[in-house]
């Protein structure tokens, strides 16, 4: 089968593709916020992948993850799948700061959201960018 991504991810700024996953941002300022969609049709869940592509799933997600630790130095790293309104298989991997609007909470309780500015979008896509080349 082909890879699709849901329609659900068309707001998001494609950044690379990994062995496995695609990474995306989220256009929200507040936060350095990237996906990680595995490419593979009709997944939902993590235990629905091979034990191969489970593997390789948290290897590209400790790489993200470190990626956003070391870039932006946040006070916390949050990650999740949830998957209730994009049933699609992604993950969210996000920095965190105590002076974020919607610290301690979620940021999905934060309702407001600010996109980039055309400036700070392209210096952020170029910084991600440039981390994501360096998987091996």
């Amino acid at each position: 089968m082909i890879f699709e991504e849901h329609p659900n991810f068309s707001s998001k700024i494609f950044l690379a593709d990994l062995p496995l996953c695609r990474v995306m941002l989220e256009n929200e300022r507040h936060y350095p916020w990237l996906l990680l969609i595995p490419r593979r049709s009709s997944i939902s869940r993590m235990m629905e992948l091979c034990p191969e592509d489970q593997l390789q799933l948290l290897r590209e997600l400790d790489f993200a993850q470190n990626i956003l630790w070391n870039e932006f130095r946040p006070l916390q790293l949050n990650v999740a799948a949830i998957g209730n309104k994009t049933p699609q298989l992604h993950i969210h991997v996000i920095a965190r700061f105590e002076n974020d609007p919607a610290w301690p909470a979620t940021v999905w309780d934060h309702i407001v959201r600010e996109k980039y500015s055309v400036e700070l979008l392209a210096e952020m896509k170029a910084t991600l960018q440039r981390c994501l080349a360096t998987y091996s």
